[in-house]
């Protein structure tokens, strides 16, 4: 059957299926080489993509929840979504979400996803007690931080090379309404905006907008969103504390044609979501489905990029590389006229785990409808990140070589190492491993 993940780009023809027990799960990873497991494949690039996927959406069953210390434990295909179904009524939270809801837990601990809280509470593995795995042998072992950690610190970002995750058990954060109380701030460049996160790290939360196309005096505009989890006596009286707003969804019920993505369909949005924005700080309560997955509301966004798709391009600096690159990388970017009007900045803090994407510094992610001339930028903007010490995330990338991969994720050997130690067969692949030559 045609599979393909959220971009749209590659689409492939692959044999496809799903289980129902362990049992069946292990006899089909006996006998089927080149596998890899896929969720509810919402990656942007072909991390999810091999000639055999096994399919983990049958897998999800919430195993247990102590709605008194925060501890959840279930299986890996359940959704973030259906984790929050269960959690906010009784005041707990995810610790650390992307900006989609509709991931599974199996593919948040593959990622190892990072939210826009990360400079203070880290990634996704920070809050996870353990994992269970199936290796290509067919045992399932039981990994945290202090058993088997070499497995475990290997399966967090791992991209699912060493095994299909099972269950994870993880805590939840306490919060006492399902609201976020919101600051929003427009800074005129990016000088400005980087005194802005920097004024701001006592938020736990913090993302911006960027205008990737500005230049000149304005290069760099953007609006900051920073939070926190709303408290009962920020919520109107009445407000039912724990529970979301019933809410209409949209929907993309056709591709949008390719010409309808250019540059200046890209400068016109941007023009008007820049200004559109109030210019001062303005302060709101709004719920958490608004503030941590706005796009969710919109069913297959994705069509927006038309048929070819679309990829996202997605780097981070080191802080004090921060400034000089993300000038060059703009600069790039709008001298190419190849504008992407879903560009989020996040600062990370620090991390430094086996085959972790995020370091302390900028994070910049971009949409780019596929066309001719989207690689070739890119190639160039590779050259800008590797200059100045970053990296590539790998849940984004669908073009990333292996040179490029090696310089820039430092412990990449060693995770290579560690994924054919407990993958002696290389049983697991998928198209990007195949492509980066893990």
């Amino acid at each position: 059957m045609k599979v393909t993940n959220w971009g749209n780009y590659p689409k492939i023809d692959t044999n496809f299926q799903g289980f129902s027990s362990i049992e069946e799960l292990q006899n089909i990873v006996s006998t089927t080489d080149k596998l890899v497991a896929r969720g509810l494949g919402r990656c942007y690039g072909d991390s999810a993509l091999s000639q055999n996927i096994v399919s983990t959406l049958r897998h999800n069953r919430i195993l247990a929840f102590n709605d008194i210390t925060g501890q959840i434990t279930c299986e890996s295909g359940v959704s973030l979504a259906e984790v929050l179904e269960v959690c906010v009524p009784k005041g707990w939270f995810i610790p650390v979400t992307p900006g989609t809801k509709f991931v599974t837990v199996g593919g948040a601990v593959a990622s190892d996803v990072h939210g826009k809280n990360h400079h203070v509470e880290g990634s996704f593995s920070n809050h996870i007690n353990s994992l269970d795995i199936l290796l290509s042998n067919g045992n399932v072992v039981t990994c945290s931080k202090n058993l088997n950690s070499e497995l475990f610190w290997a399966t967090c970002g791992g991209m699912g090379l060493t095994g299909i995750i099972l269950q994870v058990t993880f805590g939840l954060k306490r919060i006492e309404t399902a609201y976020i109380k919101q600051e929003i701030i427009k800074a005129r460049n990016l000088e400005e905006i980087m005194e802005v996160f920097e004024a701001s790290e006592s938020f736990t939360y913090s993302v911006s907008w960027i205008d990737c196309l500005a230049q000149g005096k304005s290069q760099g505009r953007s609006i900051m969103m920073r939070a926190e989890h709303a408290k009962q006596t920020d919520l109107k009286p009445g407000t039912p504390p724990l529970q979301l707003p019933k809410k209409r969804k949209l929907a993309v019920p056709l591709d949008f044609p390719s010409f309808a993505l250019n540059s200046l369909s890209v400068k016109a949005f941007n023009f008007l979501y820049y200004h559109k924005a109030p210019g001062k700080l303005t302060e709101s309560i709004i719920d958490y489905d608004t503030f941590f997955y706005p796009l969710d509301s919109i069913h297959q966004w994705n069509r927006i990029y038309g048929k070819r798709g679309f990829t996202q391009y997605q780097f981070v600096l080191p802080k004090e590389n921060s400034r000089t690159g993300l000038k060059e990388i703009l600069n790039q970017i709008s001298q190419s006229g190849q504008g992407s009007f879903l560009a989020v900045l996040k600062l990370f803090g620090k991390q430094n785990d086996l085959i972790n994407f995020p370091k302390e510094g900028y994070t910049l992610a971009l949409d780019f409808a596929i066309n001719d001339k989207v690689f070739p930028l890119l190639d160039e903007l590779d050259k800008v990140v590797l200059a100045n010490g970053g990296r590539l995330y790998l849940t984004k990338d669908v073009r990333m070589n292996a040179d490029f991969f090696r310089k820039t994720y430092a412990n990449s050997e060693a995770f290579i190492k560690l994924k054919h130690t407990f993958d002696s067969s290389n049983k697991f692949q998928s198209l990007q491993s195949q492509r980066l030559h893990i």
